[in-house]
């Protein structure tokens, strides 16, 4: 179907982002994956392009108000050619929106100019080993000295994406016992990755996602001072649900790009491949199984194109993004697997692009929060 959410001005950074791709990604892809993490010049070589800018207010050196299409052209173009930015989704799309609201100037002035320039990359911290969709149930803690000059942070953390490619780390502790709300007492920290006492762990080998770092940390009696307090204290947990629906949406755009390119690997794999002397594309199993895959994405694409119209004019909900996320993570499972089933035992190898994508999708019903939590949200806008 015609899709009208893009002008101009996306689809000339779309060729930008297409070119980028094909000469500082694609050649040393495979490298990045044994490395499980790209490099961290990447990301100053993204900046050069204003992609670590979005949103960031001119005199800090960002591009100014941007609209999140322009991270969805990235988005589509880096899963065309089955490969990936490492965190790069995260730290922009996710971690730095919170430090655009909820930053004070001091910390704007301190923060922002080295994130436009890709020399400062962000990640956050907020699920635990026996924490994961319930964050209410944070155990690390940070202790506010007697003094008032700063906070003593303990307490561990995992699955956490792109630690060692980032400067900041946005952590999620609890300041104070919780009350009657569980959800009263967690605050957001702005912790450098260098601080004493801020350990690496085990850099998790992981399914799929291969050039993008997972991490456990812990914090050990880290001195994180009160001027990396962001936003206020104990309404952290108001603070993290506030982003979710961008996060969600930018799931559902990845999703349903890396769809759209499993029917393009696979098409062009079935015109090639013969089979009893002619080509797979010409058994009717194979048409019907692409055009049923076709329609899907369709459906998926003109849910997520609403959403991209929606996030610019600020009524995005959070039903409408949990919806996108659970519409377009399960038709991505569906719709990939079938690709790779036309590729036959190909589609088992890893120098075949289809494997990657079938790979990488399946974290996708799980992060960002699971199909059924986000099944949980649905139902509840519907007064269920």
């Amino acid at each position: 179907m015609k899709r009208t959410v893009y002008n101009a001005e996306h689809e000339d950074f779309r060729r930008t982002i297409r070119d980028f791709i094909a000469k500082e990604v694609t050649p040393f892809y495979a490298d990045w994956e044994k490395d499980n993490q790209v490099p961290r010049e990447l990301f100053n070589k993204l900046a050069e392009l204003g992609a670590t800018g979005f949103d960031i207010p001119e005199e800090y050196g960002g591009a100014g108000p941007t609209s999140f299409k322009f991270q969805a052209v990235m988005q589509e173009e880096v899963n065309r050619a089955a490969v990936a930015f490492g965190h790069y989704t995260v730290s922009i799309g996710i971690v730095l929106p919170y430090l655009l609201r909820l930053a004070n100037e001091e910390q704007k002035q301190r923060w922002l100019p080295g994130v436009a320039s890709g020399d400062t990359m962000l990640c956050i911290a907020m699920t635990e080993p026996g924490t994961g969709s319930d964050l209410a149930g944070i155990k690390t803690t940070a202790r506010l000295s007697d003094d008032g000059t700063h906070y003593i942070l303990n307490g561990a953390k995992t699955f956490i994406t792109g630690a060692r490619n980032s400067e900041l780390c946005v952590v999620a502790a609890r300041t104070s016992a919780p009350t009657e709300d569980r959800r009263f007492g967690l605050s957001l920290l702005v912790v450098p990755t260098d601080s004493p006492g801020f350990e690496f762990g085990r850099k998790l080998d992981k399914i799929g996602m291969k050039a993008s770092d997972t991490n456990e940390i812990s914090f050990t009696d880290i001195k994180v001072p009160v001027e990396n307090l962001l936003g206020e204290q104990d309404q952290g947990f108001s603070y993290l649900g506030e982003n979710l629906p961008r996060e969600r949406l930018s799931i559902g755009v990845g999703q349903t790009s890396m769809a759209v390119a499993a029917i393009e690997f696979a098409s062009e794999y079935v015109r090639q491949r013969h089979v009893f002397g002619k080509p797979v594309a010409s058994f009717q199993n194979t048409k019907f199984v692409l055009a049923e895959c076709e329609t899907e994405v369709s459906a998926a694409q003109a849910l997520v194109d609403k959403g991209l119209e929606l996030d610019d004019t600020g009524e995005l909900t959070s039903a409408d993004a949990a919806r996108i996320k659970l519409f377009c993570t399960e038709m991505a499972g569906r719709v990939i697997d079938k690709c790779l089933q036309l590729h036959g035992g190909y589609g088992y190898i890893l120098e075949y692009p289809i494997a990657r994508l079938y790979s990488d999708t399946r974290v996708s019903r799980i992060y960002g929060g699971t199909s059924e939590v986000m099944k949980t949200i649905v139902a509840k806008d519907m007064g269920l």
